[in-house]
């Protein structure tokens, strides 16, 4: 049933074509206040400073590791910011399992289908650590691996939560500021890996599509 909902629900997503700012995405509202993050949920993640949300494109970075470019994007109808949550590939978590404070999770860029992935390259504005999309279905490795840390002694992940995403090779945490790129549309700007906690270290899941959480037996 889980399976059958989100590929509705992805289909849907991607029938409005585009780049960059898709209004036909609309549609995926915010789920009800608390719903927890189940594996295979497609959302996406909110900048609490800033606003933006976590996006990509098939856009290469100039510099560093010409990797696929990640970006805070700043309109909320955009195709382009969906994240689809997996677990890590040696995990014995399945789709639809509730998401623990300090679980080791992946996000998959929703449509490129590449991870959310990091390394020691130095991002292209303040020289922080890169944060970039890498490889694909078949293709993933621990720099695609994030610890995820909720804010405020919640044990699982719900929506609209405070958390922290910390990339497991580097130590650092997925981070944005209002450095904005030129050569971009759009009032894009620049998420990094920062190793120190700060207050620009807060993501909140907001749109999207969430699993039922399967129940206990």
């Amino acid at each position: 049933m889980a399976a059958s909902v989100l590929a509705l629900a992805v289909a849907f997503l991607l029938g409005a074509s585009g780049y960059g700012v898709d209004r036909g995405a609309a549609a995926a509202s915010p789920a009800a206040e608390g719903v927890e993050v189940a594996y295979g949920s497609t959302i996406k993640l909110m900048h609490e400073k800033t606003k933006h949300r976590l996006h990509s494109h098939d856009v290469p970075y100039g510099s560093g590791s010409g990797q696929q470019s990640v970006t805070g994007f700043p309109e909320v109808d955009d195709s382009n910011s969906y994240w689809i949550v997996r677990p890590s590939p040696d995990s014995s978590a399945k789709q639809g399992d509730a998401i623990e404070t300090g679980s080791i999770i992946r996000l998959q860029h929703m449509r490129t289908r590449k991870w959310l992935h990091s390394h020691l390259h130095a991002s292209p504005l303040s020289g922080n650590l890169e944060v970039s999309c890498f490889g694909g279905d078949g293709q993933s490795d621990t720099g695609d691996y994030w610890r995820l840390e909720i804010e405020g002694g919640g044990k699982l992940w719900k929506q609209d939560q405070k958390v922290r995403l910390r990339h497991v090779d580097t130590g650092g945490y997925l981070h944005s500021h209002n450095k904005k790129y030129n050569r971009l549309g759009g009032g894009q700007q620049e998420v990094c890996g920062v190793r120190e906690k700060r207050a620009e270290n807060i993501w909140l899941a907001t749109e999207g599509v969430y699993l039922p959480v399967n129940k206990s037996k």
